[in-house]
């Protein structure tokens, strides 16, 4: 290892590959750190690519990027016991090149953006784990790894190793994490044949599809479920906030066994292969639990600063985002000849602000706490609106208009009128 470097990225991941690439493209001398045995050996599980994000810092990714589908339907399904009540959004438009969204196995999507950065100049090392930040007073000055002679110093540290960021936390830039701020994910990846998965969501060439879930399959946590259409594979997973698993001692694994079985989602991966399994936090506090982001020779990025919208499930194009923002400004800064401190890297955060990371966590900054204090929108609501659509499309000889009678007493029954207010009231403030 090179003595000094100009920056140190800690991490290999979406934020911190991004970052890496945007310096070592401008000629900055740039040493990536990542603890795994290469970038994506910790992230076996498929994931959404936004693209938007990926070409602002790539724009010819297309090329040689492993992408699996390319995105052209969204369902969004609220479900109860043994039925769900969804919608539909599928257009032609997403079908058209350059592709909104698609499918990526994380595996190899990390490991061939980290090849990008080391060919735009980058010194990538893995199986290294950065255990330390060298400190000169309150100012970052490089890192100690767990290599023999294994310190490293930089004129500024980029951190984006994981919304568990230990060297954070251990160096006093944010407190322990809380239980009510991260979700525990719990995915699997099911093999099928191309051929299954095309005939199953009714796709074609390299189209893809995606499902967002919520309601009981969470046994009243708060938490969502999710499938995406690989090639030849099925990614299906579930996650529910840590507070909450902790609260009901239920484990991720059962879960998700138990989101498996549900008649609407069952015969989708029925006859499939499970090959691989993975558990892993992801941030949903959002707005208010965005701990400080830059410092005296450092800044935060990805999942470490909380980057993660949890309403709209996007976390990789806050997490390229950011870590293009604090490459942009420590290369700016570097032209301008002016010091990695405090005051200066804050131009990053005002980069941020003007965003749209720190716009969209700010416009749902309410819906976390609205979220944890009220499960009856994972329970009473869910199970409601599936009854009620029972009841609607059933012919049984009763008038439409009783039928109409019957699900406003049930509704108010469950919920009662000033409930009802109430929560519409607390929706409203979450979304406006």
């Amino acid at each position: 290892m090179a003595e000094k470097f100009d920056a140190i990225v800690v991490g290999a991941g979406p934020s911190g590959n991004s970052a890496a690439y945007v310096l070592a493209r401008a000629g900055l001398a740039v040493l990536q750190i990542e603890r795994g045995e290469y970038p994506g050996s910790k992230n076996v599980q498929g994931a959404i690519l936004y693209s938007h994000a990926l070409e602002r810092i790539i724009p010819d990714f297309r090329e040689d990027a492993p992408l699996e589908r390319h995105i052209i339907e969204q369902r969004a399904w609220m479900l109860d016991d043994d039925s769900y009540v969804g919608s539909i959004y599928r257009s032609n438009a997403f079908n058209r090149p350059p592709h909104n969204r698609y499918t990526i196995i994380r595996a190899q999507f990390d490991r061939w953006f980290s090849r990008k950065v080391q060919e735009a100049g980058a010194l990538t090392i893995c199986e290294t784990t950065v255990t330390d930040l060298h400190m000169d007073g309150s100012r970052v000055v490089g890192v100690q790894t767990d290599r023999a002679g294994g310190s490293v110093y930089a004129d500024v540290v980029i951190l984006a190793d994981g919304v568990n960021s230990l060297l954070a936390r251990k160096a006093g830039f944010h407190g322990e994490l809380q239980p009510r701020d991260v979700a525990l994910a719990a995915k699997e990846i099911h093999f099928l044949p191309e051929s299954a998965i095309e005939n199953r969501f009714n796709v074609q060439g390299g189209q893809g599809v995606v499902i967002e879930m919520a309601g009981k399959i969470t046994r009243g946590m708060v938490g969502t479920g999710f499938l995406y259409t690989n090639r030849e594979s099925i990614t299906i997973g579930i996650g529910c906030l840590l507070s909450d698993f902790q609260e009901s001692g239920i484990s991720p694994y059962a879960l998700l066994e138990q989101m498996k079985m549900h008649p609407a989602i069952h015969p989708l991966i029925e006859g499939s292969e499970m090959k691989e399994y993975s558990a892993h936090l992801i941030p949903e506090g959002g707005y208010n639990a965005i701990p400080a982001v830059y410092g005296d020779g450092w800044l935060m990025v990805g999942d470490a600063s909380m980057f993660v919208n949890g309403i709209h499930r996007e976390g990789s194009n806050l997490a390229m985002t950011s870590g293009q923002l604090a490459a942009e400004t420590v290369i700016e800064l570097a032209k301008e000849g002016r010091p990695m401190t405090a005051n200066n890297l804050a131009r990053y955060r005002k980069k941020l602000d003007d965003s749209f990371v720190i716009k969209d966590l700010k416009k749902y900054r309410r819906m976390p706490d609205i979220l944890e204090h009220n499960h009856q929108f994972f329970t009473d609501y869910p199970e409601f609106l599936n009854r009620a659509a029972h009841t609607m499309v059933t012919v049984d000889g009763v008038d439409k208009k009783s039928k109409e009678r019957e699900i406003r007493s049930g509704l108010v029954t469950r919920r009662s009128r000033l409930g009802l207010l109430g929560d519409a009231f607390k929706l409203w403030r979450a979304f406006e």
